[in-house]
């Protein structure tokens, strides 16, 4: 019955050619080297066609390996141009697609989960998938209720796949890592094998969409479709149109460019304050752009799917993000520094000079500092060069910082975020959404002396309260 466990075989030969493909063209490229050609020509070159193997083969596959290009596209924008250009279509392709199952799978996991007469449940089923993604591919139909929905079908196996993918290229992680700059693949492989018993669970997925469609059901700007049905395998939603945001990086306007990645900003800082959980698969495949607010005040609204991976932070962001933040700012080395220690950013066995952690951190808050900041993508390749260079005094000291777990996913989703705000080239008001959203960023007293809410003097105490 399953699509994924039969091509196995398949699937680990084509990732197990994925290394082999690296040395064939390493040792291309020393003959290139022999002959005259400058190293960084080579290198560029080689990094290209390294580039535009490893998304091909991703991108013919479902489970871990798509899981972990949709993962990797995001920090696109941190390549040099002439490295990235050439396969950035195929990484749009990793954020929107993945091959389709069969429509006889998907009546049988329907068939299975929902009952014999599983189609009395909708007045309209298209068998052509919509989407389709790392682990399952999503339907359009009309619920017997007439709710346009959005039914989203298990891959069987899906589980097996992942795990294996991953595991499959976590062996060659130190191969793929100079693709990226400034990112280190193999704790992203490790964290996202961490995540694959949550990702399967529709029933997790289920609860944290609800949570998110309930606080954000009268927002002028974010929509979260609401669940209509789930069981195990099968999770059916309301239905939202939209243009995907894969679209607004290759085709956008300005406008949308901008709205999109305010709104985008705003979701992932409001949104541990509001529901305590972050949405934390942040491509662009989830989020599109919608036309038009319920009150017509504002153009365009974001709409958010896809809650498989959420962070639990009950008392949202942690305080001393936003404390460490403003104290950057702010020019206090000595208390960044004893934050960070606390916190364990910096290991009690290590000593680092305070003004150069101060150093390291500045250039990368820089979108906090102004009123407003444009990302680039030549903003983040300043920054993932700047990192990555093993000659320079950021790269050092990077090395000897550390990230402490709790704060591991937290750090890939905002890396991300920023990864598809330098995609959009997005002008975004960042330190409104900071001030706003973030615990510590603004002192506690200055958040005392805001002005209260003034009682009318012509109501009394009891008539206030009545009114209220």
């Amino acid at each position: 019955m399953s699509d994924l466990p039969r091509k196995a075989v398949t699937r680990t030969a084509k990732l197990a050619a994925l290394p082999l493909g690296f040395a064939g063209r390493a040792t291309w490229g020393l003959g290139k080297r022999i002959v005259g050609e400058s190293a960084e020509l080579v290198g560029r070159e080689l990094q290209q066609r390294t580039a535009e193997q490893l998304f091909k083969v991703l991108g013919e596959l479902k489970g871990g390996a798509m899981k972990f290009g949709q993962a990797l596209s995001v920090f696109e924008s941190a390549l040099p141009e002439e490295v990235a250009g050439p396969y950035r279509a195929a990484l749009t392709k990793l954020q929107e697609a993945a091959p389709p199952m069969p429509t006889r799978t998907v009546h049988s996991v329907l068939a299975e989960r929902l009952g014999a007469d599983w189609r009395e449940l909708f007045e309209e089923f298209e068998d052509k998938p919509s989407a389709a993604a790392s682990i399952g591919q999503v339907h359009r139909g009309v619920w017997h209720d007439g709710r346009e929905v959005a039914v989203k079908v298990q891959y069987p196996g899906a589980g097996e796949a992942l795990l294996s993918d991953l595991n499959q290229l976590s062996r060659f992680a130190r191969l793929l890592g100079p693709l990226v700059p400034g990112i280190d693949v193999k704790p992203l492989i490790t964290e996202l094998k961490d995540r694959v018993s949550e990702e399967l669970d529709y029933s997790l997925e289920a609860q944290a969409q609800e949570v998110h469609a309930e606080e954000f059901a009268d927002d002028p700007d974010v929509v979260v479709p609401a669940v209509v049905h789930q069981c195990e395998q099968v999770l059916v939603t309301e239905w939202i149109e939209g243009v995907p945001l894969s679209e607004i990086i290759s085709d956008g306007t300005q406008e949308q460019r901008d709205r999109a990645g305010q709104l985008l900003a705003r979701f992932l800082f409001s949104g541990p304050a509001r529901t305590g959980l972050l949405h934390a698969d942040p491509h662009p495949g989830n989020f599109r752009l919608l036309p038009g607010s319920p009150d017509g005040e504002d153009d365009w609204r974001l709409g958010v799917l896809d809650f498989g991976t959420v962070d639990r932070l009950p008392a949202g962001l942690p305080t001393p993000i936003g404390d460490s933040l403003r104290m950057t700012l702010d020019g206090d080395a000595e208390a960044v520094y004893d934050l960070l220690r606390a916190e364990g950013f910096v290991k009690e066995s290590i000593e680092l000079d305070p003004d150069a952690v101060l150093d390291y951190l500045l250039p990368i808050i820089e979108p906090a500092r102004a009123d407003e900041f444009t990302f680039t993508r030549s903003w983040m390749r300043s920054q993932a060069a700047r990192i990555a260079d093993p000659r320079s005094p950021a790269h050092q000291l990077g090395k000897q910082l550390n990230l402490p777990p709790a704060y591991l996913l937290i750090h890939r989703v905002t890396l991300s975020t920023i990864g598809v705000l330098c995609q959009l080239g997005a002008t975004v008001r960042l330190r409104e959404e900071l001030e706003e959203w973030l615990p510590g960023f603004v002192p506690l007293e200055e958040e005392s002396e805001a002005p209260e809410a003034e009682v009318d003097e012509a109501e009394g105490p009891e008539e206030s309260v009545a009114g209220a």
